[in-house]
């Protein structure tokens, strides 16, 4: 099992990393990652519990654009989301 580092104020966690590629918004308005191995993982900013200040703002999703998140489903094995990564990676809302 690998282990990816955490974003600031993340707990660590151990699965497989997968740089983001991508991001698109969920039928209830949340912003979701769009990983190259073609998982879809939530990003949400919901401090004290999740803090990703990131997420909020167009230069942030920016700049996160190929860190890495650490993907479950791979680890686990699931098949491929269907979201997958989209050529131009939607950032602004």
């Amino acid at each position: 099992m690998k282990e990816a580092t955490p974003f600031a104020g993340e707990p660590k966690r151990t699965g497989w990393p997968q740089p983001m590629v991508g991001y698109h918004v969920d039928e209830a308005g949340d912003w979701v990652a769009e990983l190259a191995c073609g998982h879809c993982q939530h990003i949400r900013h919901q401090p004290p519990w999740i803090n990703r200040p990131w997420v909020t703002t167009q230069q942030g999703r920016e700049a996160m654009l190929g860190q890495t998140l650490v993907c479950r489903k791979c680890e686990l094995g699931a098949p491929r989301d269907w979201c997958l990564p989209t050529e131009d990676p939607i950032i602004e809302r």
